[in-house]
């Protein structure tokens, strides 16, 4: 049997974003060269080699933590067998900022976690209502039962809550070299060229891949200076790394370089990250492949970006984060606000309700354009004057005649439907709901989505 790979991650809780956390990559790299970034404030390395040298596991990270610290950079460290447990380690709040945990005792640690440490929304609400409230529960049922009963994405969960890798790895590395690189003369002064060229390198990294079969999680950006200095460093994925991904990590290694020689050295321009002497080339190296599962595309293919739109995202992304820009993904649901999930830019990701799914109780078309990021309060009478109710049974007392929508004036309704009554998590009594939906029309030409719920009239959503 295979040994498990032993996992030191370094969490800075404190960090706002990927520049800001270069100092702390700067400093675990005293320690160990191979660090792979896992995020804006996580980055990890293999802790035998490393552990060997400092003393041991506790030792290294006590020295991590306490050289982080003689500079001013708040951090927390946690060692476990395989990089989940490690992540969880590293966030779990200990006297002194370090949590190991013992080898062969990875299940042990991850079982009083609740399911919803595993990131994945749909199991987190679907395993507590079957009774498996804990990764303990979940991993306790047979590995088969779970991927036959809750499909890929419940096999993936099922083996980090046994504390394993979350897919294979490829058998063996390809026998031909998958790098890719690109010469830059005269040497690039300015990121955007390189951020440029990184996406063009990456398209030619994944074709190569996809030809034997593979993709990658983690891939190695190294750039070469004009000076000859040489610097790599590894990047990884929640999901495969799609081109704009490896693009955006070039821009953010290339900012924290920024930061890092312009304390560290002089001669550095302010532009982008870059030195005086500009690069001569960049290459990528992809790492950790796995098996290319496939993604089916739509109809007539992906839709493109322009570059430009490319590239303004990817810079706000490296100064804000990858959350900062997000692109809608159309997604299923019963509710409006369900049916479209806003996703980092460059990032391809599921969407937690996927729209291709029958759901029942679903709204006729057409779906309203405008979605209120939050319930706007509305009164809507009788004929008479005389506020218009919905039983139980999902019967009006009276046709709606006026609306005043958020307190403004009163205006007639012309043209009305409903209403459509639907109860969702009944059995969850903390997020149950029930709502009786209706499509209203009113005299100034407007058109709205409003539902009734616990007694009370409320605007939901906009027709355009």
């Amino acid at each position: 049997m295979t040994t498990p790979p032993r996992v030191l991650v370094v969490y800075g809780p404190e960090v706002p974003d990927t520049r800001a956390f270069e100092p702390v990559v700067t400093v675990v790299e005293e320690f160990c060269p191979r660090v792979e970034v896992l995020g804006p404030d996580a980055c990890a390395i293999g802790a035998r080699g490393p552990a060997r040298y400092f003393g041991g596991e506790e030792a290294l990270a006590a020295k991590i933590i306490d050289a982080l610290a003689r500079r001013g950079l708040a951090a927390q460290a946690g060692v476990a067998d395989g990089l989940f447990a490690a992540r969880l380690a590293a966030r779990a709040p200990r006297p002194g900022g370090v949590v190991i945990v013992p080898p062969g005792g990875t299940r042990v640690f991850l079982a009083p976690y609740p399911v919803a440490a595993l990131g994945h929304p749909d199991l987190a609400g679907l395993l507590p209502r079957l009774g498996i409230e804990t990764l303990g529960a979940f991993a306790a049922l047979p590995a088969a039962e779970a991927a036959s009963r809750f499909g890929a994405a419940g096999e993936r969960a099922h083996r980090l809550a046994r504390g394993l890798d979350p897919r294979p790895l490829a058998p063996r590395p390809p026998a031909a070299d998958l790098s890719v690189s690109a010469e830059f003369d005269p040497p690039a002064g300015q990121a955007e060229p390189v951020v440029f060229t990184a996406k063009a390198l990456a398209e030619r990294m994944h074709a190569g891949l996809a030809a034997l079969g593979l993709a990658c999680e983690r891939v190695q950006v190294r750039v070469t200076c004009s000076d000859g200095q040489e610097i790599a460093r590894l990047w990884r994925h929640d999901g495969l790394l799609s081109a704009l991904a490896v693009a955006e990590r070039v821009r953010w290694q290339l900012a924290g370089w920024r930061a890092d020689q312009e304390s560290r050295r002089r001669g550095v321009t302010a532009q982008d990250g870059m030195t005086a002497d500009g690069i001569t080339m960049l290459r990528l190296v992809p790492d950790q492949l796995v098996r290319d599962a496939g993604r089916q595309l739509g109809l007539w293919g992906d839709s493109v970006v322009d570059d430009r739109v490319a590239r303004a995202a990817l810079r706000v992304q490296a100064m804000l984060g990858p959350g900062a820009v997000t692109r809608p993904l159309l997604a299923g649901g019963r509710d409006p606000a369900e049916q479209v999930t806003l996703v980092p830019f460059g990032d391809a990701a599921d969407p937690r309700h996927p729209s291709g799914r029958p759901w029942p109780a679903r709204l006729p078309a057409p779906a309203p354009a405008t979605v209120y990021p939050a319930l706007r309060p509305a009164r809507i009478t009788d004929g008479s004057g005389v506020p218009v109710s919905v039983t139980a049974r999902a019967l009006i007392s009276a046709p709606p005649a006026r609306l005043s929508a958020d307190g403004g004036p009163w205006l007639a309704i012309t043209s009305w439907a409903g209403p459509w009554p639907v109860t969702e998590r009944w059995w969850r009594p903390e997020d149950s709901r029930r709502r009786a939906r209706f499509q209203l029309v009113t005299e100034d030409g407007s058109a709205w989505l409003a539902v009734v719920q616990d007694g009370q009239w409320l605007l939901q959503a906009g027709y355009d």
